[in-house]
């Protein structure tokens, strides 16, 4: 293969990056990383910038978690240093110098490098086998979501998958699992993939054995009500499962009530409506509906108070609109005027 030779036909203002960095710190940083470093290389001493993580986070396209996410990992990597002021508040960045030395104390694997890529003994001085582990598997699981995900993982997804592993304190097997079975449904986002997590959570699913007996149950949910609309080939939308989630676990209703609410909603709207379903639901979950019978029930009633009505308004004569009397018409009881005259008799 020819050697590539580059060269430049002209000369501008110039951001200085040492080779050192390139050679040594960028291959392994995650590139977002990349940008916010190089953002604060061409804005040092610039004063005609007003530097703030806001305005970085603008002009990168990130959110300000994925800005100081940067900050912090090239201050651990020793490449600048915070200021902060007494409430913990960034005042200042200070760029410093690279120094080889601080190679030796890191452990120079992507986050990205697949299980048999990590090496079985860190660089840096041995910790506690628990940190150690805990290190190896979150590079194990990013891996594996990116092997699911088909894509390489944003800041705002590494931040869904620790928070899971972190502080959901969900195993390695149950967060691929979590991945995978949403992959399979046909959700790759990471906002539907935590909503799912939460939910996991909430419920105390800890176990990859208990969340698969969540998601058969979830799946049925979906399938019932979907099929009961004529919905095929997706699956719920976020608002969709969310009033799926609340018919079922919230309101308690059985799927047989579900799936008679969605056939009255098909036959007056002619069209899949789960705000029209909700709102039968609605009327059902407010008149105790524990059974189809109970529903009968409610339509027997409904329908002799109507035809009570109906009676009641076609027996009483309406009054005429062109009234010329200006006072308010009382109603009589008859029956009970008549009996009152003839006992006074």
């Amino acid at each position: 293969m020819n050697t590539l030779k580059i060269t430049s036909t002209f000369h501008a203002d110039a951001t200085l990056i040492t080779n050192d960095f390139i050679d040594h710190h960028m291959v392994q940083a995650n590139g977002e990383f990349v940008k916010v470093y190089l953002f604060l290389l061409r804005h040092q001493n610039d004063t005609s910038f007003r530097l703030t993580v806001s305005n970085i986070a603008d002009c990168l396209n990130n959110t300000e978690n994925d800005i100081l996410r940067a900050f912090r990992y090239w201050e651990s990597e020793g490449l600048l240093t915070l200021v902060k002021d007494s409430s913990n508040r960034i005042q200042a960045i200070e760029l410093t110098p690279f120094h080889k030395k601080t190679l030796s104390g890191k452990m120079r694997v992507s986050p990205m490098a697949p299980p048999e890529a990590l090496p079985e003994k860190p660089l840096e001085k041995k910790t506690a086998p628990r940190s150690s582990t805990s290190k190896k598997e979150l590079k194990s699981v990013l891996f594996i979501a990116e092997q699911y995900l088909n894509k390489t993982l944003t800041l705002t997804d590494i931040d869904a998958i620790t928070y899971f592993y972190e502080h959901l304190h969900m195993s390695v097997d149950l967060i691929e699992y979590l991945i995978e079975s949403c992959v399979e449904a046909g959700h790759k986002s990471m906002h539907y993939i935590q909503k799912v997590a939460l939910s996991w959570a909430e419920s105390g699913i800890t176990t990859k054995e208990q969340a698969r007996k969540q998601s058969s149950i979830y799946h049925k949910n979906c399938y019932t009500v979907l099929k009961a609309f004529g919905i095929k080939n997706r699956g719920p939308a976020l608002s969709e499962l969310a009033f799926i989630e609340k018919w079922t676990e919230e309101w308690g209703f059985s799927l047989d009530i579900i799936v008679e609410a969605c056939n009255r909603t098909i036959t007056a709207t002619h069209q899949p409506s789960f705000e029209y379903t909700d709102t039968i639901l609605s009327k059902w979950h407010a008149g105790n509906v524990h059974h189809l019978q109970d529903i009968k029930t409610l339509d027997a009633a409904y329908q002799k108070q109507k035809s009570s009505t109906g009676v009641s308004s076609t027996a009483s004569p309406k009054v005429s609109s062109t009234n010329h009397n200006n006072f308010k018409r009382r109603s009589y009881d008859m029956d009970a005027l008549e009996e009152q005259l003839l006992n006074n008799n």
